[in-house]
């Protein structure tokens, strides 16, 4: 690995940092800078719990007791019991050995303007904002873009990213990107771009310039890159681009608009985050931070109405990119149910270029960090996502339906049917150390912060669970009906998925600086710290390792942050020998089972990366940090498989005003602007063909 030695951080000195308020603005609209939405009193667990003895909590929890066997059996430590004070620490490997997947030397923290990977590595960009995808794309030209161009090209700020096989060796894939936002700042010349008055070109540009990609590619069997190529399946999807709604809230009267009276479809997806590939072959991509677009919800005097713009955060007064100047359905008072269309879990066909894109209205709306699928025991499908903003819920969907397996198109359109019919359920988590949190991140007497939790149901078809509310209404209210219903308030829960070879599913709460605060819900054991700036990571074993279970065992996998500090914990393993770590956003996992973790926002003064962290056995929490990002950037959308990773390169250089100075020029080098693109990573191995991720 090349570094230059003046650009290398000391490895544990904490910093100042995270996010530039150019990405705090143009990413999510100051979310962390105005009041949390959440303003419900929902007691926790552990609160109401506290003369409880611990002994009696095990035994409130004893249906879990199976589920936490299996946390133990899997982890290489006993299972602990209420007299145990400390958990015993795993046994080391055989000297000379590592966790297969694991077996690199990791990359120091550094501030470099590259993407640094480890010694014996290659990278390649595989394709960066601006680049054909469809045909007629004309070549980039940052000083001359138009909307029709931008409409054919790699859009901005990729995020998820998705790769699906089409052969079993993995050399033809159909990629898979979301486009998250836009920073017109960045997007277009400083001596073009007037934030005040943007021109309606301007505007246009930026609505292609979200939505998502589809590209085909071919993986090089020498060399290792992975490359695009045109194909009738390459596709951008935008603003622009017409989506169906399906499910129990499709026609709602709270999703009809003058431009779309039947309330059943929706021009277009914007704020895609994170997301998931389905086990028939098609992509979940969730709408995040959809509030921020819309503007003058302040003038809205219906009291019911308003209430439900505020939980949502949606837009008050003029907003950062002035669409409503150009659309009125960017203007909350003229178009009172527009927000309403957006926050929704969508899914789309790269297989089928002609296919609608769909709204899933069953599997609830709020700001969707991702969706996530696992098929239960008796081969219904689950689905887990998170509602990524302080004090926010984890929720989960399953299906009344069975799944088919088989990519075919007919499989494709009877899996994608389930998703509108089922239950919606939202958590809450129980802690087994009532009375031990103090907000310092001091590990309970028991050596771990654990417990059980159950799954609410909020609605099932056209039946609600919850008091006060229509079925329709949890659907579209999501956020209020979860309140009513007692869910547990997390720290930014993001990314959420299935393990697929131990079954547990791990969940990226990525931080929260309100927790604790005056008026502000205080520390449990699922979110231990006060003024949690690093995040932590949360593992858990639905009851008999079925997705279908409403009941499940938990633990913090991770307690991010500094590893000289004595709030951070990395599962047991000792912290003398693990990479920092903070801010966990999106989890992925390679073929072993081992959890791979993206950062975004670094609050120890480095550049985001990509760690890999084995999840059992005696090198669990050992953190590795695969690879870093350039100066601003965010890692996002990791795919690991056993010869190849690939990260999506978000955001390089936006800690800069504007595009007049840039402070990166992150891929292209010299004096040329940053721009947004999918790095692929392969070993290098003998005779030039690529070798296997994390092996000597």
């Amino acid at each position: 690995m090349s570094l230059e030695p003046g650009r290398l951080l000391p490895l544990f000195t904490a910093h100042s940092g995270g996010r530039s308020p150019i990405t705090c603005e143009y990413r999510c609209g100051n979310a962390c800078a105005h009041e949390a939405p959440n303003p419900t009193g929902n007691e926790y667990f552990g609160d109401i719990a506290k003369g409880v003895s611990r002994r009696g909590v095990f035994k409130a929890g004893a249906v879990m007791a199976a589920a936490a066997g299996g946390f133990a059996a899997l982890s290489g430590t006993a299972a602990a019991t209420p007299s145990q004070a400390q958990a015993p620490a795993p046994a080391p490997l055989a000297k000379g050995r590592t966790v297969p997947g694991t077996d690199f030397t990791p990359v120091p923290p550094n501030k470099l303007d590259a993407v640094s990977i480890p010694d014996g590595y290659a990278q390649h960009v595989v394709i960066r904002w601006g680049d054909p995808v469809v045909p007629g794309a004309p070549k980039f030209d940052f000083r001359k873009q138009t909307a029709a161009a931008q409409a054919k090209q790699f859009g901005y700020n990729n995020d998820f990213v998705g790769l699906i096989p089409q052969d079993p060796l993995g050399l033809r894939n159909l990629l898979v990107v979301n486009h998250e936002y836009t920073t017109e700042v960045h997007l277009f010349p400083a001596d073009q771009y007037d934030p005040a008055n943007p021109t309606e070109e301007q505007v246009k540009i930026a609505w292609a310039a979200h939505g998502l990609s589809v590209l085909q590619t071919l993986r090089d069997p020498i060399g290792g890159a992975l490359r695009t190529v045109p194909s009738p399946l390459n596709r951008r999807i935008t603003l622009d681009t017409i989506f169906e709604v399906r499910g129990p809230a499709a026609g709602s009267k709270y999703l009809k608009t003058s431009a779309d009276p039947s309330g059943k479809r929706v021009r277009g997806t914007q704020n895609n985050c994170s997301g998931g590939v389905t086990p028939w072959g098609t992509v979940l991509s969730g709408e995040e931070n959809f509030h921020q677009y819309f503007a003058n919800a302040d003038k809205v005097t219906d009291p019911a109405e308003a209430a439900r713009l505020k939980r949502y955060a949606i837009g008050t007064g003029t907003s950062t990119r002035k669409w409503e100047r150009f659309d009125k359905r960017w203007d909350v008072p003229r178009e009172p149910n527009e927000p309403n269309r957006f926050g929704w879990v969508v899914e789309i066909d790269p297989n089928d270029p002609n296919s609608t894109p769909v709204k899933h209205t069953a599997l609830g709306r709020f700001k969707h960090e991702a969706a996530n699928v696992k098929i239960t025991a008796d081969g219904r499908v689950a689905v887990y996502s998170g509602d990524d903003e302080r004090f926010e819920y984890i929720y989960k969907f399953v299906s009344k339906g069975k799944y088919k397996k088989g990519h075919s198109a007919l499989a494709r359109r009877h899996n994608s049917a389930l998703l509108d019919d089922g239950t919606l359920y939202a958590a809450k988590f129980s802690g087994d150390s009532p009375g031990e949190i103090d907000g310092s991140g001091k590990l309970p007497a028991d050596g771990e912060f654990d417990g059980t939790g159950e799954w609410i149901p909020l609605a099932s078809g056209n039946k609600s669970f919850v008091d006060g509310f229509t079925a329709e209404e949890v659907y579209v209210f999501t956020r209020q009906a979860a309140d009513r219903a007692g869910a547990t308030k997390m720290d930014r829960p993001e990314d959420i998925e299935p393990n697929p070879v131990n079954g547990r599913i791990y969940a990226a709460l990525t931080n929260n600086s309100d927790r604790g605060a005056a008026g502000k819900a205080a520390p449990d054991e699922a979110n231990p710290r006060t003024r949690n700036k690093n995040g932590h990571v949360l593992e858990w074993d639905e009851e008999r390792g079925d997705s279908a279970a409403t009941r499940f065992s938990w633990r913090l996998l991770l307690v991010c942050g500094d590893p000289a500090t004595a709030d951070t914990y990395f599962g047991g393993f000792p912290k003398d020998q693990v990479s920092p770590i903070s801010c966990p956003d999106n989890v992925a996992f390679d073929p072993h089972g081992n959890l791979w973790i993206s950062t975004d926002g670094n609050t120890l003064g480095a550049n985001d990366g990509l760690f890999s962290v084995p999840v059992s056995g005696p090198e669990r929490g050992h953190v590795k940090q695969f690879l870093s990002v350039p100066v601003g950037a965010e890692t996002c959308g990791p795919v690991v498989t056993e010869n190849l990773v690939l990260v999506a390169v978000q955001h390089p250089g936006e800690d800069a005003a504007s595009s007049a100075n840039p402070t990166s020029h992150w891929p292209d080098g010299g004096g040329s602007q940053p721009r947004p693109a999918i790095v692929s990573v392969w070993k290098k191995g003998t005779f030039g063909l690529p070798g296997r991720i994390g092996h000597r």
